[in-house]
């Protein structure tokens, strides 16, 4: 009949469109696959040349006679290797966490303290850059029960990409508050910012927001996946809050109880 014929062809049009969005994810997961590759193969080539140069300078027996010199060509390798380790169990652990593999060392955690240890450090990009850092740690409750070591990996994974997307010198800051039973750590740049079309994709995996002229942002688009996976390994979850050219706000909340 008329009504089955019907029926037919709005189901072969529904899997055709289907078909056919389901192409173009592949795609576009296929487009960051390559480039995560692209960027994994630059950010690991770069410091196997350092290490490389490094070691080269070392078999000179006259090195020997300047312990500064020395002293200065160890650090460079014991850096650079400390910098890809970082980054081979940042890939590791994305992967131990899709599995539900990763087995969280719980405690409880004063997140003031653990801010107020990373900032010293942090400081110093940004003053080098001409920036400011502002803390206002003002919950009145901030311990939470959570993996110290991931825990300081997402707070000091997006204190970094506010510097990293700070096109002019820095202005960060970063405050807490206590909200309907979550502390609620949020991240606050004045850098590129993101326009809508880009917010909805950030925190999937190899994604990489396209940085224009500034070529220093360095990654493999792992970031922000990394940091969604782990607040909600917590029992957290993840906002955005950002427009273009103006700056991003990053909120974290972490249940209390």
């Amino acid at each position: 009949t008329g009504l089955t014929s019907l029926v037919f062809i709005l189901m072969i049009i529904f899997c055709f469109i289907y078909i056919i969005r389901a192409i173009f994810k592949q795609k576009e997961f296929s487009a960051r696959l390559i480039d995560f590759i692209n960027n994994m193969t630059h950010e690991f080539k770069t410091p196997i040349s350092t290490i490389t140069l490094a070691s080269e300078t070392l078999t000179n027996p006259a090195i020997y006679k300047d312990g500064n010199k020395l002293a200065k060509y160890q650090k460079i390798i014991s850096d650079e290797s400390f910098r890809m380790r970082h980054q081979v169990e940042k890939i590791l652990q994305m992967a131990a966490l899709e599995c539900e593999d990763l087995e969280l060392q719980w405690s409880q955690v004063d997140v003031h303290e653990i801010i107020n240890q990373m900032i010293p450090n942090l400081q110093l990009q940004v003053n080098s850059r001409k920036g400011t850092i502002d803390v206002q740690l003002t919950a009145p409750d901030h311990t939470i029960r959570a993996d110290s070591v991931h825990f300081t990996n997402i707070i000091y994974n997006l204190l970094d990409n506010a510097i990293k997307y700070s096109d002019k010198a820095p202005k960060i800051k970063i405050y807490t508050e206590t909200n309907d039973g979550f502390l609620k750590i949020s991240i606050q740049d004045k850098g590129l910012g993101l326009s809508p079309e880009h917010q909805k994709y950030i925190f999937k995996k190899y994604y990489r927001v396209p940085t224009g002229n500034i070529h220093n942002v360095k990654g493999f688009g792992l970031g922000l996946s990394y940091v969604k996976l782990l607040v909600e390994a917590h029992g957290g979850r993840i906002e955005v809050k950002s427009t273009l050219k103006k700056g991003s706000t990053f909120v974290v909340y972490m249940p209390l109880k």
